[in-house]
């Protein structure tokens, strides 16, 4: 896996990726994608509380989302985060109410 984040922007708004060789894809932090769809002052709340919800939906999140070490928007610092496929990233922003979620599905 390619150890370089990078950065894309949607809205004015940063979207942290991480680029796996050997899936050839990249890999997209939720909870930056949960902030910007739920407009959330605290996405990493908000995620907790859907993937509870998505866990009762029947949705098994342990083969959509993986964890990586991305740096933190606050600190810089590394810090395991959950990732996943722009495919898979379908399944979340479908639980999503948001005005900016086609859109959204349009940049991916």
């Amino acid at each position: 896996m390619d150890n370089e984040t990078k950065i894309k922007l949607f809205q004015n708004q940063e979207v942290r990726l991480k680029w796996d060789d050997e899936i050839e894809e990249y890999y997209f932090s939720v909870v930056d994608v949960v902030g910007i769809l739920s407009e959330s002052k605290n996405p990493n709340n908000y995620w907790k509380v859907l993937k509870k919800r998505l866990k009762y939906e029947g949705v098994e999140l342990v083969t959509i989302c993986n964890q990586l070490k991305l740096p933190s928007h606050k600190d810089g610092k590394m810090y395991k985060t959950d990732v996943t496929t722009a495919k898979q990233l379908f399944h979340i922003i479908q639980s999503i109410p948001s005005p900016n979620a086609e859109p959204f599905k349009q940049w991916l």
